[in-house]
């Protein structure tokens, strides 16, 4: 079973507090949860093989993946279209929020 250091430490890595309350909380589920991944070791996969790697995709069809990175020309009507579906603009710019 999980340990309430192990819980205060898991909540310190994501920066909340945890409640007496909810320490013991989660020290049950998170002990459920790695019950649960043991289980998952007992289960027999030797005879199961994988579906799925996408390294393997990706060296069967790179050339297919990766293309070329080639700088297009500007079409200034594309600009131009951006700017005027904007919600809010000033001159040949676009309006946002301020970030901070």
């Amino acid at each position: 079973m999980i340990n309430k250091k192990q819980v205060n430490h898991i909540a310190e890595l994501a920066r909340i507090k945890l409640s007496e309350r909810e320490l013991k909380k989660f020290q049950k589920e998170f002990s459920a949860i790695l019950d649960f991944f043991g289980l998952l070791k007992e289960v027999n996969t030797s005879k199961i093989f994988p579906t799925f790697h996408p390294l393997e995709h990706y060296l069967e069809n790179k050339a297919e993946i990766i293309r070329e990175d080639i700088p297009e020309p500007e079409d200034p009507k594309v600009k131009e279209k951006l700017i005027e579906s904007a919600p809010s603009k000033k001159g040949k710019h676009i309006k946002v929020k301020a970030v901070f």
